[in-house]
């Protein structure tokens, strides 16, 4: 492959680079087996939320290792890590930090010093988000958005990189908040987490039940986490490709003049205008993991699910009909002809 196919305006240490995003995945992969066993796409999926800057939930029932994959990976990448446990009685400024009154010792005076919160960190776990009511949750919103946080009107810079991965168990079990619909749309992808196969559930019991203890090599450094986000927007992506990915969004609205009949009949509303973003950045961020310089139409298919499926919101007659939003996008990917181009 040519420094050509790689960027406009390409350098020799831009070709490098990609080089090294390719062998960081595969490191971060082999230092993850020693702990996780099986689980292949919703690690693919994390690991594009990390090379994109994406922020990203993952869903599951209990005792998936929904929280010990997003550990393993802070320990692997050797960067800074919080986890916060959401419960009902959990308040915003236990996540942001606040402002305390210290008084000086030597002039007896007081004044207000800030204490900074478990989201000051570099990945922040948002464990059970959905445990805590809505006020708690948006507490999140400006710093997955901004990457800063504000308190009594002053506002604090995070450290770069900075990720939120937030686990919540199925929204019908008992004592969950559903998270609105304006927080769940910056999230990047809905990871969904299912039972492993026999045979990689017997593996996991036998690991888990006998001395455990790996060490784990440090990967990549957070220095070359920021530099592959800003190669990955950086990778070039066919006209074709963008219409594509635009085209399954508009598609999804049964508002949109040409929404197949499925769709008019199973969606309340439909993908915002970051679930085409979110395609073609996760497309650049997948082509690059795969040692490839441009995006494919299956890259972006390949993300359809987790972008879509939280950003889908399915009205009476779907639930009636029993119809889940994995189906609909299933429809939705038939629905939307591929452009023709060969890609």
């Amino acid at each position: 492959m040519t420094a050509e196919r790689v960027l406009p305006d390409t350098t020799p240490d831009d070709v490098a680079l990609a080089d090294r995003l390719k062998q960081g995945r595969d490191r971060i992969v082999r230092e993850i087996r020693k702990l996780i066993v099986g689980q292949d796409d919703v690690i693919e999926q994390v690991l594009i939320s990390l090379f994109v800057g994406g922020n990203s939930i993952i869903t599951g029932v209990p005792g998936l290792a929904k929280t010990l994959i997003i550990h393993t990976l802070a320990q692997v990448l050797d960067l800074k890590f919080s986890r916060i446990q959401f419960t009902p009685d959990l308040m915003p400024s236990d996540i942001t930090g606040t402002d305390i009154i210290q008084e000086d010792p030597d002039t007896g005076r007081r004044h207000l010093v800030f204490v900074p919160g478990p989201i000051f960190t570099n990945i922040v776990l948002a464990d059970e988000i959905n445990r805590t009511p809505p006020k708690t949750q948006s507490a999140l919103l400006e710093a997955m958005q901004e990457h800063r946080v504000t308190v009594q009107g002053k506002t604090y810079v995070l450290d770069e990189p900075f990720f939120v991965f937030a686990t919540q168990n199925p929204i019908e079990l008992e004592g969950t908040y559903p998270l609105p619909e304006a927080q769940l749309d910056r999230f990047m992808f809905d990871i969904v987490m299912d039972y492993l196969p026999a045979d990689q559930e017997m593996a996991v019991v036998s690991s888990t039940t006998a001395i455990l203890d790996p060490h784990f090599e440090r990967a990549v450094s957070g220095a070359e986490i920021v530099a592959f986000q800003k190669l990955v927007r950086r990778v070039p992506v066919a006209d074709e490709v963008v219409r594509y990915a635009v085209d399954l969004a508009r598609t999804s609205r049964p508002s949109a003049e040409r929404a197949p009949e499925f769709v008019k009949k199973w969606v309340e509303y439909g993908a915002s205008v970051r679930a085409a973003q979110y395609l073609v950045l996760g497309g650049k961020a997948r082509a690059l993991m795969h040692g490839r310089y441009h995006v494919s139409f299956d890259d972006v298919r390949a993300l359809a699910h987790p972008v879509f499926r939280h950003r889908i919101l399915t009205n009476f007659h779907a639930e009636s009909e029993k119809i889940g939003k994995t189906r609909i996008v299933d429809e939705l990917l038939a629905a939307v002809p591929r452009p023709r181009s060969g890609m």
